[in-house]
């Protein structure tokens, strides 16, 4: 986190700024949130809290009624400040803010006779980390439905944008585990070669497992092989398309995901502003015929392998 730039914050704050998130606790692993450094600060005093979801707008937290923030708000205080405390990946250190906030509401929560859900509105502007670790996961969640079909080769650039460890994995169909290369993902499936004979693989339940960095994390992916096809020229391999089960898809893999396709968007809009505005008519007849294919979605060709596919690779790959 902290790479976002103040046109990327702006849109997060436009588009995602009424969209609540709940603390699942996946949404609390996968944004880095140490939940026992939250609490809520007034006149002094502060009282460990529970984030049970939040915007870009407001909060709502769980407090209990005997730690003395319910007798606060009983005599009438409505400002607060509410600290987050997140992990920063990189130092592997925590790092914390306040937000400005007013009581707007209270219940219990739960029907817990020693529980109140607190609403919060923020009367200042989100800090700039919340909204981008908000933001980036709310774009990850919702480009994996607009842009779910969108192929990404598996280059060693591509490994690297993708934060990806190794394209060497394994997959495990019917819970035995297999040797297997990506051969290219997106949002709702992968692709992989392994050795095997395709009809004893189709329609297969499987799980994937995939190496993320930055933080180093092992996902498995739950999904159904729906294609095989023949690796021209090898008749001891076959390739798999798997297909992700679309509700048991890690956030976290979801966010890597996002961040390539966003780090081509940012480049190519850059490319698109360094174009002249004006360009020959002949440069423009041409543009107008060609097709468009971005980097993201290519298939790439089998015939590429090498010939032990699953033999370890070069250290530099």
């Amino acid at each position: 986190m902290g790479y976002a730039t103040s046109q990327q914050l702006a849109r997060y704050h436009q588009l995602y700024q009424n969209i609540e998130v709940t603390f699942t606790k996946e949404v609390i692993r996968t944004t880095g949130l140490i939940p026992q450094q939250v609490f809520v600060k007034s006149l002094g005093g502060q009282w460990p809290c529970v984030i049970n979801s939040t915007s870009l707008l407001g909060a709502k937290v769980i407090a209990g009624i005997k730690s003395g923030i319910y007798e606060k708000i009983q005599q009438g205080t409505p400002s607060v400040s509410l600290r987050f405390s997140f992990l920063n990946m990189e130092k592997n250190e925590p790092f914390s803010f306040f937000v400005a906030a007013k009581i707007t509401g209270m219940t219990q929560y739960a029907g817990s006779p020693d529980l109140i859900l607190i609403n919060l509105a923020y009367t200042q502007r989100a800090p700039d980390d919340l909204i981008e670790r908000l933001g980036s996961l709310l774009e990850a969640n919702m480009n994996s439905t607009k842009r779910r079909e969108e192929r990404i080769l598996v280059t060693p650039d591509a490994l690297r944008k993708l934060g990806i460890a190794q394209k060497e994995t394994i997959v495990f169909i019917q819970g035995i585990p297999r040797r297997c290369i990506l051969r290219d993902v997106s949002f709702s499936g992968a692709k992989v070669i392994m050795v095997g004979i395709a009809s004893f693989l189709q329609d297969k339940e499987v799980v994937l497992r995939i190496d993320l960095e930055d933080p180093r994390n092992a996902v498995g992916i739950k999904g159904t092989i729906v294609r095989t096809e023949d690796v021209e020229g090898r008749r001891d391999l076959v390739a798999l398309a798997i297909q992700y089960h679309e509700a048991e898809v890690p956030m976290a893999y979801k966010m890597h995901v996002n961040n390539y396709i966003s780090q081509l968007r940012k480049n190519s809009d850059d490319d698109h502003d360094e174009e002249p505005k004006e360009k020959p008519a002949a440069s423009k007849g041409k543009a107008a015929e060609a097709p468009e294919a971005g980097p993201a979605e290519g298939g790439g060709s089998l015939d590429e392998l090498p010939e032990d596919p699953l033999a370890p690779a070069a250290p530099n790959a």
